[in-house]
């Protein structure tokens, strides 16, 4: 008999244990600080890097080619995806990731993970498929990977889109696909890179994971991670990286603009100009810096530091 209750109390304790480590649709802020542990600076109420505004802003200044050339120097070589259907072609999109990751539908997981979102607090009106959305705030980018579901993939209409603009001031990124698109396209200041449209509902698909690591095409995708979307592709940018990315790419820019400059000048041979440059240039570009009529996310630190590089 005690041999049959020890096993009883064993059993009992190990399906509250299993009970306890149930898998989250959405992360916790300590998982997402976990898996974003090299960002330093503050973060935002759900874990995710709170990326200053300002470096935002000017990220949407970088070319697809510095971003993709500043990540692989630093050894994150699988950050972009290329060959979108963009909603409107031309413009540049920035903003901080919220990841889902959606499956093809298994009623035994499905049913699993309608009850986690109901313990979990989320909607029980209406599709599964708004939980991301509900929870997306101001400067966010919805990034989802519907697995390349074209037909009843739709993870959003024009009425999902708008709720989604309404939240963000953004718009979505789906490695999936999106309905209504010329009424999406109506919408002013939304846009969708995404890998089709089709006029069909979304079915037999289930939100596996709300900002957790997911994978869009050839590329790792973490909560929070900064997002710049162009007509050239999409990157997804470690946030511990941004800031960096930034001030070289608009160094390599002023740089540019300043050697421009001076060749219409013709005060200097070109050869000094796109060569090392002298004290005297340095002088100049300085001052030239000083005042530049843009806000800049660069430092005089950031100037003076690669001013004194070698070869510069």
């Amino acid at each position: 008999m005690l041999k049959r209750a020890l096993v009883a109390l064993s059993l009992i304790t190990l399906s509250g244990g299993f009970a306890a480590q149930a898998q989250r649709v959405g992360s916790s802020p300590e998982y997402i600080k976990a898996l974003t542990a090299d960002w330093k600076g503050e973060r935002l109420a759900d874990g995710r890097p709170k990326i200053p505004d300002i470096v935002m802003e000017r990220l949407a200044n970088c070319t697809l080619e510095q971003i993709w050339g500043y990540l692989g120097k630093k050894g994150y070589r699988n950050q972009v995806e290329k060959n979108w259907i963009i909603l409107k072609p031309g413009e540049t999109m920035t903003g901080r990731a919220v990841t889902a990751q959606f499956m093809p539908m298994r009623p035994d997981l499905d049913s699993l993970v309608r009850a986690q979102g109901k313990a979990e607090g989320r909607s029980q009106k209406g599709g599964i498929n708004i939980w991301p959305i509900d929870i997306l705030t101001k400067g966010d980018i919805y990034v989802a990977d519907g697995f390349g579901k074209i037909k009843d993939g739709t993870l959003i209409g024009s009425s999902l889109g708008n709720a989604i603009y309404g939240k963000t001031g953004k718009g979505v990124i789906f490695y999936g696909s999106v309905r209504d698109m010329q009424e999406l396209k109506d919408t002013k200041g939304f846009n969708a890179w995404v890998k089709g449209h089709d006029p069909s509902y979304i079915k037999d698909m289930t939100p596996t994971s709300i900002n957790a690591p997911i994978r869009i095409g050839d590329v790792t995708v973490l909560p929070g991670d900064a997002v710049f979307a162009n007509e050239y592709g999409t990157v997804f940018i470690p946030a511990h990286l941004v800031e960096g990315l930034v001030s070289a790419s608009e160094m390599t820019a002023l740089r540019d603009e300043f050697e421009r400059v001076l060749l219409q000048q013709g005060k200097y041979p070109s050869g000094e100009i796109h060569g090392d440059w002298s004290e005297k240039i340095k002088g100049e570009f300085r001052a030239w810096v000083g005042k530049y009529p843009k806000k800049l996310a660069i430092t005089q630190k950031d100037i003076d530091s690669y001013l004194a590089k070698e070869g510069h």
